[in-house]
């Protein structure tokens, strides 16, 4: 089962806790064993697994990408002036894979999928397939 799943982001960069959406997805697909795949289908978005208990966490996350991959700088080549957001996506890569077991995401205690987009606001698509017998 393939369900789209629709976020819009409300700043430049925008980490987006997503995990409800993904169970629910997993719930109405009757998947009791298999795997989770999470897309997203944008160069300047993201999808990644982390703290997700503590909002600081991803806070520290932005303020550390901003760092190591500044939006500015005089060297990029890219012409739309959105390189920084092309880097980061890249870096932390567009997919995720998550096991389902007993018709449950088998993340950990503290875990969350976050949809973190770099070049907003806008609307993102997620693309959430369950896969499995």
């Amino acid at each position: 089962m393939t369900e789209v799943i629709r976020v819009r982001t409300t700043k430049r960069t925008s980490i987006v806790n997503i995990t409800q959406a993904v169970r629910e997805v997993v719930k109405r697909s009757g998947l009791k064993e298999g795997l989770c795949v999470v897309y997203t289908p944008h160069t300047t978005a993201c999808v990644f697994i982390n703290e997700g208990a503590d909002p600081a966490v991803v806070q520290d996350i932005a303020y550390a990408l901003e760092k190591l991959i500044p939006w500015n700088d005089p060297n990029y080549a890219h012409l739309e002036g959105n390189s920084a957001a092309h880097i980061r996506s890249a870096i932390i890569g567009n997919s995720r894979v998550v096991p389902v077991v007993n018709g449950e995401l088998a993340l950990g205690t503290w875990e969350s999928i976050f949809l973190a987009d770099f070049d907003g606001p806008r609307e993102r698509k997620v693309i959430v397939m369950t896969l499995g017998a």
